[in-house]
């Protein structure tokens, strides 16, 4: 079993790198590897799309790595293999981001990625928050509302479709934390960085067969 988290040089990976490696040992979850290589990719059991920084900056680094954006709607689109998106990870998995300005998403959540509005409150939206559960997943098993989650953003993914949206936190108003559907899942928190409320999420996802 191999879990790829893609390296397309955009973000720190390595906290992200040590907290699966060490979910998978202790769960005997497999190889976990960070990778550039498209042949990686395609082989992979399961994927990961971290991400930080700026939607466009990230959108055109994916597609700029040789065949790494081909390879990853293949795995994901085609042999239907288990996708986790972080972060900006998470974004790019609308339709499309009004970041700085208007940039294609991967379209696999019906969604636009907009700045957070929180009236009275510090964007960008910093710290541990209260995840709200809206339905039940897989990868949210032992996982309730009221539990911590860590954020670093300052634009948020505003969910088209209410059954797209798994959790939410409240910022002012409702801020989407978790999106998904099939075999597709995104936090806009950082699981890896989120103590045992992100390690169990992570070790739900090295099991997770949709």
């Amino acid at each position: 079993m191999l879990t790829v988290l893609i390296d397309y040089e955009s973000g720190n990976l390595h906290s992200a790198e040590k907290a699966f490696q060490r979910m998978a040992r202790e769960t005997g979850g497999g190889e976990v590897i960070v990778s550039d290589r498209a042949e990686d990719v395609l082989r992979a059991d399961r994927v990961v799309l971290p991400g930080d920084g700026a939607f466009p900056a990230c959108a055109k680094a994916l597609k700029g790595h040789e065949n790494l954006f081909e390879a990853l709607r293949e795995v994901v689109e085609e042999k239907a293999r288990p996708f986790m998106g972080i972060c900006v990870g998470m974004q790019l998995m609308c339709r499309i981001g009004h970041e700085y300005e208007e940039t294609a998403g991967l379209g696999w959540i019906d969604g636009e990625v907009t700045r957070i509005e929180a009236e009275g409150l510090k964007v960008p939206h910093m710290g541990w928050n209260d995840l709200v559960i809206d339905r039940p997943h897989p990868v949210l098993a032992g996982i309730e509302s009221g539990q911590h989650a860590y954020f670093v953003h300052s634009y948020h993914m505003a969910v088209a479709s209410p059954d797209q949206l798994i959790a939410h936190v409240d910022y002012g108003h409702p801020v989407t934390a978790i999106v998904g559907r099939d075999n597709m899942i995104g936090t806009q928190f950082h699981p890896e960085k989120s103590q045992a409320t992100g390690l169990k999420m992570i070790a739900n996802f090295l099991g997770w067969a949709p």
